[in-house]
């Protein structure tokens, strides 16, 4: 069984060793790595390509080498290259392993060997993400020696990433293994693969909108009533103060009322009603929020999968770092006194939003999603073993 089984992964690195397009998109990721040592980091500015470019706010006195390249790694390799670009380069190359299997004469050829069908559609499948552990693996070790030599500052946590992306992938290459069984097509299976990701992509955009949206209103409203408490508590002493300029007694630890506070301050009304609506609209807004939670329970959480490379890699320094990048001493989140309305900074935004997402257990994210690879590998397992090609 062993001697069979490494003869498949064999044989499937032998077939992916033969297609351009995987040393095609092997060169590519060594570029997309090499890039980064254009990049650098100074106490005046960026230098790219060796030219100083001065930017404040963004210099090695606000964040350290290691912070930057962290980012880069992340935003450029892995948010860009890896996600996107790399990713469909490996369905394009992959898409057609189950499809030219069945229709191409080898399902013959392999069923005449002592070989289960069962075995052989799994081997198949764990030889398709071979690909991707490639890809990702050489990208990985290479970004560590390229970052460490051009920074000082050596990062194994970054190998982290191998095992995230590759089941990042997994999912969508799950699908697009049940599909290619269907179809036996390998155009019809890359492109309905492409779009149930387009799918996913929609669903996640708008889940990103609707926690930012709900965040941002809980945080006005968190800020609205420090700012009321701040402003009540100035309005009750210039009121007693008022009082008893005019003569007139009162006890000590005389609290005024509401109606007093607002002759005190004309804009308490304003401040109390801009609470209200943001709690109002909070409250709305939660149902949608959870409901759009639990329909993506049941979907791959490929948004979700690759942010934990966030987690593992950043510590909290580092993003308290990374979110103080091109930021003012003044800017801050502001309530305004005489409209009652909330600046949120950008920083606090990001920052909200990362604790909303880091909130979500890894059960949920990896659990769910891995219980829904799972089911579509049984049923294209299934189809697999029991169709007659």
């Amino acid at each position: 069984m062993i001697i069979q089984t490494s003869a498949l992964f064999l044989d499937a690195y032998r077939d992916l060793n033969s297609k351009k397009l995987f040393w095609i998109t092997m060169a590519l990721s060594l570029v997309c790595v090499a890039s980064f040592a254009a990049f650098g980091i100074n106490e005046e500015g960026m230098s790219i390509f060796g030219m100083d470019i001065p930017i404040p706010g963004l210099n090695s006195e606000v964040i350290s080498k290691e912070v930057f390249y962290k980012g880069v790694f992340l935003n450029l390799g892995i948010g860009i290259w890896l996600t996107w670009i790399a990713t469909v380069l490996a369905l394009v190359s992959t898409a057609g392993i189950f499809p030219t299997l069945l229709t191409g004469g080898q399902i013959e050829t392999m069923l005449s060997k002592p070989i289960s069908r069962s075995r052989l559609f799994f081997t198949k499948f764990l030889t398709g993400l071979l690909f991707v552990a490639l890809q990702v693996g050489v990208f990985c070790v290479a970004s560590i020696i390229v970052i460490g030599i051009r920074s000082g500052a050596w990062m194994p946590e970054i190998l982290i990433s191998v095992p995230i992306v590759l089941v990042f992938y997994s999912y969508l290459f799950a699908v697009m293994t049940l599909i290619g069984i269907l179809t036996r097509s390998t155009i019809a299976s890359l492109l309905l693969t492409i779009l149930f990701w387009f799918l996913l992509f929609m669903v996640n955009t708008a889940d990103s909108i609707l926690v930012q949206q709900h965040e941002a209103m809980k945080l006005r409203v968190v800020l609205i009533e420090e700012r009321l408490v701040e402003a009540e508590q100035n309005a009750a002493a210039l009121y007693i103060s008022r009082q008893r300029a005019d003569g007139n007694e009162l006890p000590d630890g005389y609290e005024p009322t509401q109606e007093e506070l607002d002759t005190a301050n004309i804009f308490l009304p304003i401040l109390r009603d801009q609470k209200a609506d943001n709690e109002e609209f909070a409250k709305k807004l939660a149902p949608w929020r959870q409901g759009l939670y639990i329909f993506k329970t049941v979907l791959p959480k490929t948004q979700e999968t690759i942010a934990l490379l966030g987690r593992f890699v950043f510590s909290e320094e580092d993003m308290e770092a990374a979110l103080r990048i091109g930021a003012d001493d003044d800017d801050r989140s502001e309530v305004d006194d005489e409209t009652g309305e909330v600046d949120v900074s950008s920083a606090d935004m990001q920052r909200i939003t990362t604790e909303a997402y880091n909130e979500r257990s890894l059960l949920w994210i990896l659990g769910t999603s891995l219980l829904f690879e799972a089911v579509i590998l049984l049923i294209a397992g299934w189809l697999f073993a029991r169709r007659d090609f």
